[in-house]
This record gives C-alpha cells, sequence and structure tokens, in this order.
C-alpha cells in the first residue's frame, strides 16, 4: 500500500482525510509521525501555499505529499479572509478567535448579503522535485450567520450556512458533509487523478 504524507497539524484535517480516503489504496500519514515542522505559508495563493507545505513535507520524509490550503472567502469583506484564513485574527489564534473575529466583521451586513465560499485547493506531489504536481480544487458556497450553530466540524463550520440543508456545516453529520465539502470535493477529484495516473 502506497503511504503518502499529509501535510498539515490540523487533527480536524487528518480526521477528514483518512474517512475520506478509507477504501483507496493508499496509507495516509499525518506528518506529526515524521516530526516535520510547519513551514511559513508565503504563497498569495491558495495554490501556492498548498505546493510550499507538499514540497516541504515531501522533502523531509522521502514520500509522496498531499497538502491542501483552504479558507473561506466572504463577499462583503472582498474575498478576505481568504488565504488567512488560519491566522485572521493573529499569528497565534486559534479556531475560536477567527470565528469570532469575522462575526465581528460582518454584523453590519445583512445577512442575505453575507455570501461566502470555502475553497480547497489540494496538491500532490510525488517528490520533493515534482514539476507536475497534480492540482485539484473544490468551492463550497453559503451564507454566514450572526451565532455558532452545531458541534461537528472545526474552523468556521459552525457559522457557515447551507441554505439547501438548513443547517450550517458543523451541524451536518460527518457523511454528508464529506459529500458536499469543498475538501471533499476536491478530494475525489484527487482520487481519480491518482487512479488514471501512474503513481
Amino acid at each position: 500500500m502506497q503511504q503518502i504524507v499529509l501535510a498539515t497539524g490540523n487533527k480536524g484535517k487528518v480526521r477528514e482525510f483518512k474517512q475520506m480516503l478509507l477504501n483507496q489504496p493508499f496509507e495516509i500519514l499525518p506528518q506529526s509521525e515524521f516530526n516535520v515542522d510547519e513551514v511559513a505559508e508565503t504563497g498569495l495563493t491558495f495554490v501556492e501555499n498548498a505546493i510550499i507545505k507538499a514540497r516541504h513535507a515531501s522533502k523531509i520524509t522521502g514520500l509522496p505529499a498531499i497538502a491542501d490550503d483552504s479558507g473561506i472567502e466572504v463577499d462583503a469583506l472582498n474575498g478576505a479572509p481568504g488565504i488567512y484564513s488560519a491566522r485572521y485574527a493573529g499569528v497565534d489564534a486559534n479556531d475560536k478567535d477567527n470565528l469570532y473575529k469575522l462575526i465581528e466583521d460582518v454584523e453590519n451586513v445583512a445577512e442575505p448579503l453575507r455570501t461566502a465560499r470555502f475553497q480547497c485547493v489540494l496538491v500532490l506531489m510525488r517528490h520533493e522535485n515534482d514539476p507536475t504536481p497534480l492540482i485539484c480544487q473544490g468551492t463550497w458556497e453559503g451564507t454566514l450567520l450572526s451565532k455558532p450553530a452545531g458541534q461537528n466540524g472545526f474552523g468556521y463550520d459552525p457559522i457557515f450556512w447551507l441554505e439547501a440543508n438548513q443547517c450550517t456545516s458543523a451541524e451536518l453529520d460527518p457523511d454528508t458533509k464529506d459529500q458536499l465539502s469543498h475538501r471533499g470535493q476536491a478530494l475525489r477529484k484527487l482520487v481519480n487523478q491518482l487512479a488514471q495516473s501512474a503513481f
């Protein structure tokens, strides 16, 4: 079974990836098992940051690496927090800090105008110098609530309202979230690409 290192320290993401790749011929290992340190995300796009993270993990472990860079784009904030979603409230901010900063930043925007989307760019690098990494993207549309609801998920999930489901992302069960989410979409595309490539 092909081992692939997952270039993230986010336990929520590790759990989601393992769940979604359960029946695939890959063994997903978090970078923490190899003592891979976090790398500075100096890119200006989700694609650049995902490549930086995947290359770093692959270089240290010698294994193929998957990295995702994801975040939330809010139309009323000109696409912010975007690539800065994980550190929106500051470098040492946690999920709760970021969540409440976003709630505060859109409090004067009428709820129907709080359109937002989660973006996920997934990159798989076969080795650190891979000139043609596999790149897949998923997008998930929603609006933002004023108060968090739901215990599932992480990050901005508790205020990400899904009109079709009449609940927040954090109120979905894990299987439904995997079917709908930006990360689920990107990962299915990646699995399809892997099945067609000489990996």
